[in-house]
């Protein structure tokens, strides 16, 4: 395992607006990103902005995905964030992790959010997704799932990053900026969670609060209120000397969730 390089894009999304959206990372990324990097995380629905309205859902083949193909290419690294998928008559809330070659994991959002009727809109994830960058194991999810520690859970060191893209807002930050360094300290793991910033079509106002925590719970990177493009790595020897001093997984509770 090397140390692992991240840009994180903490942005202002144009509400239902597919081409701006992408427009506008694009160059926000083209000016913001000064060295190579690895991996570039964008926020949950960074494309739409976190609507309900299915009639801007894609293929998996569509627009979106063909634009982060594209971005991963340029930058030779892989790109991840979510958007709103159709496929075989159902709507998902879908992770993409895209490579520069073009291949792609996914992960469908598990905990759909009720207060704002997700559940009634989209299809619930069932697996959690695993994926592996120079030797790290990094874990996926989105916005609402950083709840659910038991679907966080980290059973046999099964990955050393958590990410979470979101769209979170201001009126619970708080609880936001609770969660991430409690998941971090709690799975002994790295987490990047990435949100939006300004007012969404709902009037509903995100703060941001963007943030890379360490497992000790020490604040790696921290954003509020602006969009910005930052680059940091994540240490390689830090994660190891953490689990070797303080062997807290072996003692876990042995479950999985069925």
């Amino acid at each position: 395992m090397e140390n692992l390089k991240v840009t994180v894009f903490q942005g202002y999304l144009f509400w239902e607006n597919i081409d701006q959206n992408l427009k506008n990372i694009a160059l926000r990324l083209s000016s913001g990103i000064r060295e190579n990097t690895e991996l570039i995380i964008l926020p949950e629905m960074f494309n739409t902005g976190f609507t309900m309205n299915t009639a801007l859902a894609e293929p998996i083949n569509g627009k979106t995905m063909n634009w982060m193909q594209q971005i991963a290419q340029k930058y030779k690294c892989v790109v991840t964030g979510s958007l709103m998928v159709t496929e075989n008559g159902n709507f998902y809330n879908r992770l993409i992790w895209m490579q520069a070659d073009g291949s792609f994991s996914q992960y469908d959002k598990r905990h759909l959010f009720t207060m704002g009727k997700e559940n009634e809109t989209f299809t619930p994830g069932k697996q959690r997704l695993i994926v592996e960058l120079k030797g790290w194991k990094i874990c996926p999810m989105i916005c609402y799932d950083l709840r659910f520690p038991v679907w966080t859970r980290n059973l046999h060191a099964a990955y050393d990053l958590l990410i979470v893209v979101a769209n979170w807002p201001e009126k619970r930050a708080l609880h936001w900026r609770t969660l991430i360094p409690a998941r971090s300290v709690e799975n002994q793991v790295y987490t990047i969670a990435v949100n939006r910033v300004g007012y969404d079509g709902n009037e509903v106002y995100h703060s941001g609060d963007s943030s890379c925590i360490d497992p000790n719970g020490k604040v790696i990177y921290y954003k509020r209120d602006e969009e910005d493009v930052y680059t940091f790595s994540v240490s390689a020897d830090e994660l190891t000397k953490n689990r070797r001093l303080f062997p807290f997984l072996k003692d876990a509770d042995d479950f999985t969730l069925s």
